[in-house]
């Protein structure tokens, strides 16, 4: 079978995340599936993968759509008047996390490929006035950032879709600080995947 191009993959990645910020929901989402025994709310889903009711509450709620696998800001010790950046930001939700623990001083940008993700996470910013907030389109690839701004590295069940994890990690690296950290919750791959299962889009993108 011969393997899918990297084009074909993030072309597909691209119609599956435009489509869920379209339709609004976790009901198309990767972490809403029979082998969770949970509702199909977003909130109901992040409860269960390690948010607090408190995060849950404090965050615009079109914000959280459903999508992460974890919470990353558990490990990320975010300090007020630091500069965060979230590698594959969707529709916002650990970014505006972010932004009340950095304070006015602080600034989060958040970076992601998808138009319709980042058109979503930009109204809901106009509309609750986050004034530290950035929402830039691009590639984690390919980081829309300076060299060494960032103090903290976030990204929640993102990295997995990228075809060149090793060039996300260079560019991570790029853009910290000296002394800078990065915290991530993602899917790890426990034993190698058939040529089938890699093959088939519509499972990558999940």
């Amino acid at each position: 079978m011969k393997n899918l191009s990297d084009e074909k993959i993030k072309s597909a990645v691209l119609k599956s995340y435009k489509s869920i910020a379209i339709s609004n929901g976790a009901s198309e989402s990767c972490c809403n599936n029979k082998t969770l025994t949970i509702k199909n709310s977003p909130v109901d889903i992040s409860s269960k993968i390690g948010y607090s009711m408190k995060e849950l509450e404090s965050a615009p709620k079109e914000s959280n759509m459903g999508l992460g696998c974890g919470n990353p800001q558990l490990i990320a010790n975010i300090k007020e008047g630091e500069t965060v950046l979230d590698l594959g930001c969707g529709a916002g939700f650990d970014c505006f996390l972010a932004a009340d623990k950095v304070g006015d001083k602080g600034m989060v940008i958040g970076v992601d490929m998808t138009f319709e993700m980042l058109k979503k996470a930009r109204a809901t910013s106009r509309r609750n006035r986050y004034k530290n907030v950035d929402f830039r389109l691009g590639e984690i690839e390919n980081l829309p950032v300076e060299n060494a701004i960032v103090d903290v590295i976030i990204s929640n069940c993102v990295i997995n879709l990228s075809t060149n994890k090793q060039r996300v990690y260079n560019e991570a690296y790029r853009a910290l600080k000296k002394g800078g950290r990065i915290a991530i919750s993602d899917i790890v791959i426990m034993k190698e995947l058939t040529e089938e299962m890699k093959n088939d889009e519509k499972l990558y993108c999940g």
